[in-house]
């Protein structure tokens, strides 16, 4: 398999915290690796230092087998690193399809004609074709987190960062995103996954990697790290 991205020895703080503490690993195309770990364990912070929100204090960050360690978010963007938001943050006074073309044309800096036909497909495949010319702040929360989603396809990404979007959807909702996600992998795209809806996670993971306190705790096939006593006793609060 083609590695896709890999961090070496990545370190991030912030004054005297360190929220990133030497983190090291590789994803392969077209698989997905998902992030696990308690409240405060460094998940968003690792997702900021790949998609470039932040940059790294130590270490190195490749991608396609270039090093973008010190390119911005943007730039990182285009070539091919898209991401969803815990909160999704819409243009919320603009309709969902003006949303999406901002992404492709800003994001992914298609042509107009090109960008007016990955919106139209992107939004049929995520269920909000139907409300193209609704008002993004209208949504409900399903159909918001669907909207952070189609934004980050809209951009064409090869690597697709989702952090959290399964959060405060229901037991249905949350199936009919899974199913959504599912079809997105089958499309061959990376995905790296931070999520606490564990059901969901493992309906889609072929790895995971879990953080402790900015640190690697685990990693490996799903069914060995979620019986790894560590992880049952940081993650899950069991003695094991």
């Amino acid at each position: 398999m083609t590695m896709l991205l890999a961090l070496n020895d990545v370190h991030k703080s912030f004054g005297a915290l360190k929220v990133t503490d030497g983190i090291s690993l590789s994803v392969n195309q077209g698989e997905t690796l998902g992030i696990l770990g308690p409240n405060g364990a460094g998940k968003t912070t690792l997702f900021n230092l790949i998609s470039g929100d932040i940059q790294p204090d130590q270490g190195s960050i490749t991608f396609g087998g270039t090093d973008i360690s010190g390119l911005p978010a943007h730039k990182r963007c285009r070539l091919g690193v898209g991401r969803s938001y815990q909160v999704p943050q819409p243009y919320s006074g603009l309709t969902v399809f003006e949303n999406c073309l901002v992404a492709a044309t800003a994001g992914a800096q298609l042509p107009e004609e090109e960008a007016y036909v990955v919106c139209h497909d992107v939004l049929q495949s995520t269920g909000l074709l139907n409300k193209a010319n609704q008002l993004a702040g209208s949504l409900t929360l399903l159909n918001r987190k669907r909207l952070e989603l189609a934004r980050a396809l809209c951009t064409r990404p090869k690597l697709l960062l989702l952090d959290e979007i399964a959060g405060g959807l229901t037991e249905h909702e949350a199936k009919a995103l899974v199913d959504e996600i599912k079809a997105i992998k089958a499309r061959g795209v990376t995905m790296i996954w931070i999520e606490h809806v564990v059901h969901a996670l493992l309906a889609v993971a072929d790895r995971l990697f879990v953080l402790n306190f900015g640190a690697r705790l685990a990693e490996g096939a799903p069914t060995d790290v979620m019986n790894d006593p560590e992880v049952k006793r940081v993650y899950m609060g069991l003695d094991a």
